[in-house]
């Protein structure tokens, strides 16, 4: 059989239809008087205007509060759980504050919920080697006790979006006595044949992230927003321009348009290690579904999120299909699950009018319905702590005739205590808490505050030392 010595090239045809549609329309918005409003409305859009303070810094990570009162809000009643939304490693938070009527944090304030969230920012060259466990057992674990501390409750609710979903999955059943109720957005949990184009394209029979890594070191975010825009080439590089020209006098059109496109535009890096991590142990592997995940040696037994569990899914979500999602439900230890699967897609779940209409109250009432009641101790429960408190006395008791034989000197590093990671190592450094015969000199709080860690963190610290 002959060979066609001019093959056809089906990405080039496909990028000439996108350049013939792109010249056509280029030509008519140079021809309109709107176009110069339209520009300037895209050059003043403003996104995340729900007032916040920063209450918690670690690394490059800030922990947002966010105040009813400072954004206007008198909620009808209020509740004393708070919510901590985990967001995702890629792209910036505000896309869950896009703009006041289309804000799932001020959905949340309006239902008198008390919302804090991760704001990770952008990991340096420095963070490349930043795993899974860091971001679940460090970063996270301790933005839970800020707030926990914060709101003085035991336990508190998270609600975890897209890949920050999956963390807190991870989370929650690592940490099962620190979540009162767990919402996952959109989170991916499940890849076991459930046709989505990343699941495909993410597959160890095609793509090695290893080779990204160790190119980069973190993943670029042009490297991710290309991949995540090819998913539906015609609408991302065509067909929404085409909706922009035509509706470049609606100014309202124009706004949320220009909104979006800052969103898309405003991507991160992704750590090195944790990418990798991600996707050969929950895309390739399946291992969180599958029970078999383990973080720095912890087994993360899915069995354990035995509390209230809600899926909020968008039934066109083409990065993460319902179907990667709500298996899950079925592997859990909880007994009290919801699914709202909504006909809208992945963005959509935080940004359309309708599902502010629709979705988000539900959601507001589902955390409002479950709110964190303490359990009254036990006859059982009051014996074995007893119990448990002799025998902690007598360990104490050994382990300082053992502490009082080593001098000083060779007390070890502050590092050494479990918990205490390279950043607060350094914090404790730099006020000259440099072992841990430095720290058992200092009480709990004025380690707290030398290493801007929380105290019920730091009570962890001296529980081990002393």
């Amino acid at each position: 059989m002959a060979t066609d010595p001019n093959p056809v090239n089906p990405l080039a045809l496909a990028l000439d239809a996108q350049r013939t549609v792109f010249e056509s329309w280029t030509g008519a918005v140079e021809t309109t008087d709107d176009l110069p409003d339209a520009l300037d409305t895209i050059e003043r859009v403003d996104v995340g205007q729900t007032p916040s303070e920063v209450v918690y810094k670690e690394n490059k990570l800030e922990l947002l509060h966010y105040s009813p009162e400072q954004a206007g809000i008198e909620p009808e009643e209020t509740h004393e759980t708070p919510i901590l939304i985990v967001y995702a490693l890629i792209n910036r938070p505000y896309i869950l504050d896009l703009q006041p009527d289309r804000s799932v944090v001020r959905r949340l304030l309006e239902g008198g919920h008390d919302v804090y969230l991760i704001d990770w920012n952008e990991p340096s060259r420095l963070d490349q080697h930043l795993t899974l466990d860091d971001y679940v057992n460090r970063y996270i674990d301790n933005c839970v006790d800020v707030v926990r501390e914060r709101s003085g409750t035991d336990a508190i609710n998270v609600l975890g979006y897209c890949m920050g979903g999956t963390m807190s999955a991870m989370y929650a059943a690592l940490h099962p006595e620190k979540v009162n109720a767990l919402g996952l957005m959109a989170a991916g949990l499940c890849f076991e044949g459930t046709g989505g184009v990343l699941e495909q394209w993410g597959s160890d029979e095609y793509y090695n992230p290893e080779d990204v890594t160790d190119t980069f070191g973190n993943v670029p975010a042009e490297f991710l927003d290309v991949g995540f825009a090819l998913m539906d080439p015609v609408d991302n590089y065509v067909s929404k321009y085409i909706r922009f020209a035509e509706n470049l006098d609606n100014e309202e059109f124009v706004e949320n348009f220009a909104r979006m496109e800052k969103w898309i535009g405003d991507g991160i890096d992704v750590a090195g290690e944790a990418y990798q991590q991600f996707l050969e142990d929950i895309y390739q592997e399946n291992k969180l579904y599958r029970n078999e995940l383990t973080l720095d040696g912890k087994t993360v037994d899915i069995d354990e999120i035995d509390m209230p569990l809600i899926q909020i899914i968008g039934e066109y979500d083409h990065l993460i299909p319902a179907d990667a999602s709500k298996g899950f439900n079925d592997v859990v230890g909880s007994e009290d699950v919801t699914t709202i699967e909504y006909a809208t897609g992945h963005i959509g779940l935080s940004v359309s009018s309708s599902s502010h209409e629709e979705v988000w109250p539900e959601v507001s009432q589902w955390y409002a319905d479950r709110q964190y009641e303490p359990e009254e101790p036990t006859q059982e429960t009051i014996q074995a702590a007893a119990e448990d408190a002799v025998e902690d006395a007598s360990e104490d008791a050994q382990s300082a005739d053992a502490s009082a034989e080593v001098a000083d000197d060779e007390s070890p590093g502050v590092e050494t205590v479990d918990g205490i990671g390279p950043t607060y190592a350094e914090r404790l450094t730099d006020a000259g808490i440099e072992t841990v015969a430095d720290l058992r000199a200092v009480d709990v709080e004025t380690a707290a505050e030398a290493a801007d860690a929380p105290v019920s963190r730091v009570r962890d610290w001296f529980d081990q030392i002393e």
